[in-house]
């Protein structure tokens, strides 16, 4: 009589497991909101590791539940009227659900400068320099193993 229940309820569990949202890295934004918000510091960070099979392999040698990514990007104006920009991306080790440890694992920064540029040419430098640092943390985790 108990049967039929227990394997309902085994069922239930292992379909939901399969279609669960896949786990995701925690993320952290500590960047000037005048260059880039923490939304689009997210969005930059989200490309950059959006790939499926990129995305397994990356899981699979750091486990989300092990692992979480901070960026900072940080600058503005000279006097002269030149932004300059660095974008720092860093692997940390994550603790206790949503909490990370700063104690850098990877860690790559990018740094740009554009003489005359406006604030918006500023805000797109910034990003672009986010996902240049990204993509140096990247291409350090892939290429470790």
């Amino acid at each position: 009589m108990r049967t039929p229940h227990v394997l309902a309820t085994a069922l239930l569990v292992a379909s939901s497991a399969a279609f669960a949202a896949p786990a995701e890295y925690l993320f952290v934004d500590d960047s000037s909101p005048d260059l880039i918000s923490t939304a689009a510091a997210l969005a930059v960070w989200k490309a950059q590791v959006a790939d499926g099979n990129m995305r397994m392999r990356l899981q699979k040698l750091y486990p989300v539940s092990k692992w979480g990514f901070v960026s900072q990007v940080q600058g503005g104006f000279t006097r002269e009227g030149a932004c300059v920009v660095t974008a720092r991306a860093v692997m940390v080790p994550r603790v206790m659900g949503s909490r990370l440890v700063f104690k850098p694992q990877h860690s790559a920064t990018a740094f740009g400068s554009q003489p005359g540029a406006t604030r918006e040419q500023c805000r797109e430098l910034a990003a672009a320099k986010l996902k240049d640092a990204i993509l140096g943390v990247r291409s350090v985790l892939i290429a470790d193993r």
